[in-house]
């Protein structure tokens, strides 16, 4: 797989993998299948009389409450932001997601799950031109003391911090530059975590019905719960980055841009995205294929802009 692509990308067959939702605590179904070329990420819900699909799109965020919830009209699609994180690390452009349930899997906890189901499908490289979202000028929003900022680059790269005033998650920082491969070696197997302290209220609020220390990293006031540990020194800043990476792929296409994102969550990377998308000085999107009449062509996309020789 390459990170340069300059074509749209689906996968090339259909892949299934099930496992019980988060907050739900409901098993669910779940099954890719290719999609053509400019479909985008559309979710659709098998189990209803008539089915409904809700695209993966920002206008369809109806909660960011510890996840990040897709919906049209009555429907839901739950905690999505793992499935996209591998969906846009992977550089997949068009994908159809079934699955019979009210919320996607949480697998592991990770992206890795995800990343290997569409390695195992195989990608289809499609004829139209990959579309990328280019940020012109900064962007950004704020909450108390968090912050979640685009700025312009040549490259798409993430800048993360988080710090829960907490002896082994204070101040830890993890920068990232977005390829396929290094998504599938550095950022797709962070698992989410919680505290245990808030076990108990999660569950009275109804959520985290699903959680495990099979699909969570699980700490107390001192110490990892986890029998196995931490798979990475900084896997808590690691995850944030790659939720981050999952909230923004809903403004619909590959971005071209460094996200800075300071103690942020769902609900200020939702506000980024809006921020981004009402304003249309913010941002160009720009096709990776030019005309054949022009002597060069420019390939931009995710991994970042570089002028070639026709």
């Amino acid at each position: 797989m390459s990170s340069n692509a300059k074509e749209q990308r689906s996968v090339q067959e259909p892949i299934s993998c099930g496992g019980v939702g988060l907050h739900s605590g409901k098993n669910v179904r779940l099954t890719l299948r290719p999609a053509p070329a400019d479909h985008g990420v559309v979710f659709v819900r098998t189990d209803l009389t008539t089915p409904v699909a809700v695209p993966a799109l920002s206008q369809y965020v109806v909660d960011t409450q510890l996840a990040t919830t897709l919906g049209k009209g009555s429907v839901r699609v739950g905690t999505v932001e793992h499935l996209l994180a591998a969906v846009a690390g992977m550089g997949i452009d068009n994908l159809r997601v079934e699955l019979d349930g009210p919320e996607v899997p949480i697998m592991d906890g990770s992206a890795a799950p995800f990343a290997e189901l569409i390695r195992s499908a195989g990608l289809w490289s499609q004829s139209a031109p990959k579309r990328s979202l280019v940020i012109k000028k900064a962007v950004s929003v704020r909450d108390g003391d968090k912050e979640a900022t685009l700025l312009p680059a040549a490259r798409f790269r993430i800048d993360c911090t988080v710090d829960f005033r907490h002896p082994l998650i204070s101040d830890q920082s993890y920068q990232f530059e977005l390829s396929d491969r290094a998504f599938s070696k550095d950022l797709s197997r962070a698992r989410t975590f919680g505290f245990l302290r808030d076990v108990e209220q999660l569950k009275k609020l109804g959520l985290a019905k699903g959680g495990s220390l099979e699909n969570a990293v699980v700490v107390d006031e001192f110490s990892i719960l986890n029998p196995e540990g931490l798979r990475f020194a900084d896997e808590f800043a690691r995850h944030k980055a790659l939720d981050a990476l999952g909230d923004l792929s809903l403004l619909g296409h590959a971005v071209v841009g460094q996200l800075r994102v300071y103690k942020s969550g769902h609900a200020l990377n939702h506000q980024l995205v809006q921020k981004v998308l009402s304003d249309p000085s913010c941002y160009e999107l720009v096709s990776e294929v030019k005309p054949e009449t022009e002597r060069h062509e420019l390939r931009l996309d995710i991994g970042g802009l570089e002028p070639v020789a026709a």
